[in-house]
């Protein structure tokens, strides 16, 4: 029985956060260099369902991934229970890297790229590919926790109207329902005193997992029962010991993403929701849509 590729590439076809121009022409010089590898059309959608090739990548031996940030990657791997290796795995990353450095790095080849590390080629893709379910419009868009970083506060879990979060083993919040997280909503990111949550297809580090040092220095600690209650510049002024701050801070941006969130609610706990949107988890009506759910209407 023929193992699998031992290298993994990912096309992210539901965001654009990797230069298309890189993707291809990884993707083409793979096929031109003869090399076996197989195209997730979406590593993010891959974790979401749990899918056990992911296992067979992180058991089976070293292994090569073309995709996005390293440390996105290994937490996106372990989400799925398939978490990979501390040595033996090379994770390339197409948002950053050059195609000519990724190329040379997955085929033990130089590309012959031109400034840009991008190549042309007519060569057609053939390789192993998976493809989204057409019957399935969702974006797999959905935070992923690096617990080396976790403090285990719960502040995400306190924080999101969507039950995307639940109370795991020894003190660990887990993402346990992805797919109720609101698309292109990063606000529980924002509040993390530890810089500890993942949305792998967000613009910036280090919320994309993004190892920025500057971005990581300035975490603000922020209690989410301050900031809802709306005390927002108290609650930074007090952990940062600044007196003057930028014109929207990480707190402020979370708390207008949240009461955007929580808007969607069509009736705003009246109960005469029709079914148009789904109620925020915490939303007091009786609508059918209520904690989740779709509505009657939906």
């Amino acid at each position: 029985m023929r193992g699998k590729p031992r290298i993994l590439f990912c096309r992210c076809v539901y965001a654009e956060v990797m230069p298309a121009e890189v993707k291809n022409s990884v993707e083409k010089a793979l096929q031109a260099a003869k090399i076996e590898f197989e195209t997730a059309e979406d590593l993010c959608g891959w974790a979401a369902r749990g899918d056990e090739r992911l296992k067979e990548y992180a058991q089976g031996g070293a292994v090569k991934i073309a995709a996005c940030y390293p440390r996105a990657v290994r937490w996106l791997f372990a989400a799925a229970g398939a978490a990979l290796p501390g040595e033996g795995v090379e994770i390339r990353n197409m948002r950053e890297e050059t195609a000519g450095e990724i190329i040379a790095a997955l085929t033990g080849k130089q590309s012959g790229a031109g400034k840009c590390g991008c190549i042309s080629s007519n060569i057609p893709t053939t390789t192993e590919k998976t493809s989204p379910d057409e019957n399935d419009a969702w974006v797999p868009w959905f935070p992923v926790i690096d617990y080396e970083r976790c403090s285990r506060c719960g502040q995400c879990m306190n924080f999101c109207l969507f039950g995307v979060y639940e109370p795991g083993g020894d003190g660990k919040v887990v993402v346990k329902n992805p797919r109720k997280c609101k698309t292109n909503c990063p606000a529980c990111a924002r509040i993390c005193p530890e810089g500890a949550i993942i949305f792998p297809k967000y613009e910036h580090a280090p919320i994309n997992g993004g190892e920025s040092r500057e971005a990581a220095a300035e975490i603000t600690r922020v209690e989410v029962s301050e900031l809802i209650k709306g005390d927002i510049y108290a609650a930074l002024r007090r952990r940062s010991g600044k007196e003057r701050f930028a014109a929207q801070t990480d707190g402020e941006r979370a708390l207008q993403e949240r009461e955007k969130c929580a808007s969607d609610c069509a009736c705003h706990g009246e109960g005469n929701c029709e079914g148009e949107v789904r109620c925020a988890p915490d939303c007091d009506c009786d609508c059918a849509g209520r904690d989740g759910e779709k509505s009657s209407g939906e």
